[in-house]
C-alpha cells in the first residue's frame, strides 16, 4: 500500500514527527510505505522561533509547490492531510485533494477550526469559520487528539476516532533515581506560540526560587523569551537531538494552559513527555489535561495562582511524592499514551480504509 501524506511543518515541528513520522516503521513493517510532502519547511520553523518574519515569497512558492502535487494527483492507495492544505485560504483549495478519487484519512490534534471562527478578523471569521469542513465531511475516517476535538469533527466525518499524541516509552524514559540532594527544576517544553501560556505564572515562578531555590527551565520557548528573564529562570534551545535530555534533566513539568476555544483543543503532549520520563506535573484543568492528570495520582490541577503555588511547593519540599506520581505517569503512557499502545491502531486503519476503495 502507498500513502501520500501532507503536513504543514517538516519534521522540526513537533506535530509532524509525533503524528506522522514516529508511526512510519510500523506503517513500513506493516507494508505501508508513506511519502510525505510538507508545506512549509524547516527554516520556516526556524525563522519564527529566532523570531522571523516569513518570506512572502518563499511562503508563496510553497504554495505553488503544493497546488502542482495536488493538480497533478500522487499515485498511491490513500491521502493523508495533517490540519489543512493550504492555511488561510478558502475552502476550495482543501478540495483539491479529492481530485484523484483517493480515500482520505484527516489528522489533526489542535483546534484549528477555532483558530478560524475565533479570528479577531471579521473576514477571516466569515470567510474561513468553516473552511476545514469539506475536508472532514469528504474524509473516509478522521483521526484526532482528543475528545474534544472528535466532537467537532464527528458532526462531518461518520468514522472518527481518538488517536492521542504518543511518545516512544523506548526513547523517552526515567533517567535514574530521586535522591532529592538540592533544589528541584521545575520545567516547560514548548514554542514560541505556547510560550504565552506561560508567562501569567512567571511571577509565581520568580517567588518560588526566591523562597526554595527551585530553578525553571524553559525549552524552547524562543527568543522573544528573553524579554522574560528573571534570576532562576534558564532558557534553552530546543533541539530534536536534546529534547528528550532536556526533559529527563526536569524533576517537576508544567503545563499552563488559558481556557480558551483554540486552547481546549490542546492534546496534552507536553504532559505525555513530562510523564513518560517519570515527572510528577502540574496543568491547568483545560481540555484533555483533566483526563490525562487524577489529581494526587501522577500529579495536580491548578485553577489559580494559589493553587499553582500550593501544588509546586508540596511538590518542591517531597522528593518521595514526585517519585511516587511519577511512577503512576511513567503507567498511565505506557497504557495508553505510548507508540506502542496505538501504531497497531494506526496501521488497522490504514489497511481498513485503503480495503474499502
Amino acid at each position: 500500500m502507498r500513502v501520500a501524506a501532507f503536513t504543514k511543518y517538516d519534521r522540526q515541528a513537533a506535530s509532524t514527527r509525533q503524528r506522522l513520522l514516529q508511526f512510519l516503521p510500523s506503517l513500513e513493517a506493516a507494508g505501508i510505505a508513506v511519502d510525505y510532502h510538507s508545506l512549509l519547511g524547516d527554516g520556516y520553523v526556524q525563522g519564527l522561533v529566532a523570531g522571523q518574519r516569513p518570506s512572502p515569497a518563499a511562503v508563496a512558492g510553497s504554495y505553488l509547490r503544493r497546488l502542482g502535487q495536488l493538480l497533478a494527483p500522487p499515485d498511491c492507495d490513500v491521502i493523508w492531510v495533517y490540519a489543512e492544505l493550504f492555511p488561510f485560504l478558502p475552502a476550495q483549495f482543501e478540495r483539491l485533494a479529492f481530485l484523484g478519487g483517493k480515500p482520505l484519512i484527516y489528522d489533526f490534534d489542535d483546534a484549528f477550526f477555532a483558530a478560524y471562527q475565533e479570528s479577531p478578523n471579521a473576514l477571516v471569521r466569515r470567510g474561513l469559520g468553516d473552511k476545514l469542513e469539506p475536508l472532514l465531511r469528504g474524509a473516509a475516517a478522521c483521526t484526532c487528539g482528543n475528545d474534544y476535538l472528535r466532537d467537532y469533527a464527528a458532526r462531518f466525518c461518520e468514522r472518527t476516532l481518538v488517536v492521542p499524541t504518543v511518545v516512544d516509552t523506548g526513547l523517552y524514559r526515567p533517567l535514574g533515581q530521586i535522591d532529592g540532594n538540592g533544589p528541584p527544576t521545575i520545567g516547560w517544553i514548548g514554542s514560541p506560540s505556547t510560550w504565552v501560556d506561560v508567562r501569567p505564572l512567571l511571577p509565581l515562578l520568580s517567588d518560588l526560587h526566591r523562597e526554595t531555590g527551585a530553578r525553571f527551565r524553559a525549552v524552547g520557548a524562543g527568543a522573544a523569551a528573553a524579554a522574560d528573564r528573571f534570576e532562576g529562570l534558564d532558557l534553552v534551545d530546543w533541539s530534536e537531538a536534546g529534547e528528550v535530555a532536556e526533559v529527563q534533566a526536569m524533576d517537576i513539568g508544567i503545563m499552563p494552559v488559558r481556557d480558551l476555544p483554540f486552547q481546549r483543543g490542546k492534546s496534552g503532549y507536553k504532559l505525555v513527555q513530562y510523564m513518560a520520563c517519570g515527572l510528577p506535573v502540574v496543568a491547568s484543568p483545560v481540555g484533555v489535561n483533566r483526563q490525562i492528570v487524577t489529581e494526587g495520582v501522577n500529579g495536580f490541577l491548578a485553577l489559580d495562582d494559589g493553587q499553582w503555588r500550593e501544588a509546586l511547593l508540596q511538590l518542591i519540599a517531597d522528593a518521595q511524592l514526585r517519585r511516587r506520581m511519577g511512577q503512576a505517569g511513567r503507567r498511565l503512557v505506557e497504557d495508553s499514551y505510548s507508540l506502542a499502545s496505538q501504531a497497531p491502531r494506526l496501521v488497522e486503519l490504514f489497511q481498513s480504509v485503503a480495503a474499502s476503495r
